[in-house]
């Protein structure tokens, strides 16, 4: 039976023709994008759109409850943070110390720590998830079970320095741990290590699990000591891993809220202020959307500066494996 001219039409215009020729157009990849679509618009909602958002604030001299305007030079309020704003320079510095201090003292205990459990014989399945808990627990419940340590009323420190043996023979103490300057940054710092080494531990286990037996088993042949088995085997193939934590912790690290708001909220005398807490503080406490926002962005070239630096040691890293 012949097929009119009017059939072949609604064939080659049903949906199911469409959808072939779109098939045959866009290929395999099509189903990859029906993948990632609802990643990408969570992405968008949650990440692009509060980003552009905050350029767009960070240019104006947007006010709770006011209208905004663009500002004259657009970048008036950078400008008025850098030139003008003391905080803004006493907040980078204790964000660059605060990162810096926490990343390493991770790196290395962490490191420590995946080395424990990698020879730990016994309960090692109770050690492995028993480390995880700091990690793990939220955040500002830790954080308020720290603020009790650290308070001057209640301070589990300086009772234990005033009363066991043999610390209480030197006299050390009361301390008021987030009543100074210095002893506040101390402090943040150390809830932040507390808090984010088994991180750096469970992760770099991983990495030494996946080192070959045999590498150290020709190394013990060849009479290799333990230290020249960690520096010329260990460290040189778990640098990759190694790369990868330290690249989010730095971001994790630089971009903490949570602990130093419950403990000091920026104080005593801004000593622990991070970009983070600051922006907050400018931008919704004292209700300077616009400047708020500026003061946020200057973490975006940090991050973006670190993020490189990383990926080219991870590549490097890559190409020399390879």
């Amino acid at each position: 039976m012949a097929i009119s001219a009017n059939e072949q039409t609604l064939v080659l215009d049903s949906p199911s023709a469409s959808s072939q020729r779109w098939r045959r157009r866009f290929g395999p990849d099509l189903d990859g994008y029906n993948f990632i679509l609802p990643a990408a618009i969570i992405m968008i909602c949650l990440v692009v759109y509060p980003f552009l958002l905050a350029l767009y604030y960070s240019v104006s001299d947007k006010l709770i409850g006011h209208e905004s305007h663009f500002v004259k030079p657009l970048w008036d309020n950078f400008l008025y943070i850098i030139t003008v704003d003391d905080i803004f320079r006493q907040t980078l510095k204790n964000t660059l110390i605060f990162a810096t201090v926490s990343v390493v003292l991770k790196m290395v205990f962490g490191l420590g720590a995946a080395l424990l459990l990698q020879r730990a014989a016994r309960l090692k399945r109770f050690f492995r998830g028993s480390i995880l808990i700091p990690f793990i627990a939220p955040t500002g419940l830790t954080t308020l079970g720290w603020w009790l340590i650290f308070d001057p009323t209640y301070s589990h420190i300086n009772w234990v320095l005033a009363n066991v043996w043999p610390l209480s023979l030197f006299g050390l103490g009361p301390y008021q741990w987030l009543g100074n300057p210095t002893l506040a940054l101390i402090s943040v710092i150390l809830v932040n290590f507390w808090r984010g080494m088994p991180f750096f531990a469970i992760t770099l286990f991983a990495g030494l699990m996946s080192i070959p037996e045999q590498l150290y088993e020709a190394a013990d042949t060849d009479g290799a000591t333990t230290a020249r088995k960690f520096w010329h085997i260990t460290l040189p193939l778990l640098r990759p891993v190694m790369a990868v934590v330290i690249l989010f912790s730095t971001i994790f690290t630089l971009a903490d809220f949570n602990i130093v708001f419950v403990l000091t909220r920026g104080g005593p005398m801004n000593s622990t202020h991070l970009f983070a807490t600051y922006s907050f503080t400018v931008g919704i406490l004292n209700h300077e959307i616009g400047l708020g926002a500026a003061i946020s962005l200057f973490l975006f070239p940090i991050l973006l500066l670190v993020v490189i630096f990383q990926l080219r040691m991870v590549r490097k890293d890559a190409d020399y494996g390879g």
